[in-house]
């Protein structure tokens, strides 16, 4: 098998230097393609001179994380990659984490999507699964969300696990669920993008699998300032999360409106209880309006 990883940059100099420095440690032959969304911060010319083995494209603005993701999977598969491996930059991925992917792989010959899982700096487990609520619009939390690892349960699993998504930030798929599927929906520019994606996989007749060997340590929501630090998470999660969930799972009228109530509450909850500022309810406000009314693309 043929591996490429796919890495976006937007501004994110140091997180991206650094996370081109851990996949050079990475076992197993891969190339690292590195798309660049129009930085400003000196990002091109340092990955350039720190990293000649990164095939740079660069896109020339701000193309979000589906737009700006996608002419580099594009250019990977094109250039003979069988599988590709989304890694956000602000990720540090374990050094066998292509060694686990391979093993599911050929575990699982209808995988189409092989779903990572994330911890956070201190051990804890951020993402190793996740429910999907398409009906109600509301997935909760990922499974052992926080847990030490050793406590969570999915550290050591044997045969990969039928999920029903993915995660961006450490997800890989292969080049014929691409040619089935196609790419991100670039209209959707950041979040949700992921869930979308895999459903569309799935849809194509593709199987999405967790694999608990493959890791990477993930600062979440770096590149949008965090979760306390942005309005774009809430913002682009509400929007999207209404359009995804009409787009694969149609409900009736008043199923439709009970689903937009539940996302628009849920997402209230979070600006209530995370950012606790009007800017916040102004975005989920704004992303509930915009999702209803398909107004997609970059927030304006």
């Amino acid at each position: 098998m043929s591996w490429a990883f796919v890495v976006l940059n937007w501004n994110g100099r140091e997180d991206t230097l650094r996370c081109l420095a851990a996949l050079r440690a990475v076992h197993g032959e891969h190339r690292v393609y590195v798309a660049d969304n129009g930085s400003r911060d000196g990002s091109v010319e340092a990955i350039r001179a720190a990293h000649p083995e990164a095939v740079l494209i660069e896109n020339g603005a701000n193309l979000g994380y589906a737009g700006g993701n996608n002419p580099a999977i594009e250019r990977a598969v094109a250039d003979g990659a069988e599988w590709v491996v989304l890694l956000n930059n602000d990720a540090q991925p374990d050094p066998d984490v292509l060694r686990a992917f391979a093993g599911a792989a050929k575990k699982r010959p209808d995988a189409g999507v092989l779903a990572g899982m994330l911890l956070f700096e201190d051990g804890r487990v951020q993402w190793a699964g996740q429910r999907l609520g398409l009906r109600s619009g509301y997935s909760g939390r990922p499974r052992a969300y926080g847990k030490p690892l050793a406590e969570a349960h999915v550290e050591g699993r044997g045969d990969p696990e039928r999920v029903a998504r993915g995660v961006g930030a450490l997800m890989a798929v292969s080049s014929e669920a691409i040619a089935a599927a196609g790419v991100f929906d670039h209209d959707l520019f950041a979040y949700v993008e992921d869930v979308d994606w895999c459903l569309r996989i799935r849809a194509a007749g593709f199987g999405c699998y967790f694999v608990s060997g493959a890791r990477a340590v993930h600062a979440l929501s770096a590149s949008t300032g965090g979760d306390t630090g942005s309005t774009a998470t809430l913002y682009y999660g509400a929007r999207n999360t209404i359009v995804v969930c009409e787009r694969h799972l149609p409900l009736g009228v008043v199923g439709t409106w009970r689903r937009r109530a539940t996302i628009a509450l849920t997402f209230a909850l979070r600006a209530a209880t995370v950012q606790r500022s009007r800017a916040a309810f102004a975005a989920v406000a704004s992303g509930v309006r915009d999702g209803v009314a398909r107004r997609l693309g970059p927030r304006s």
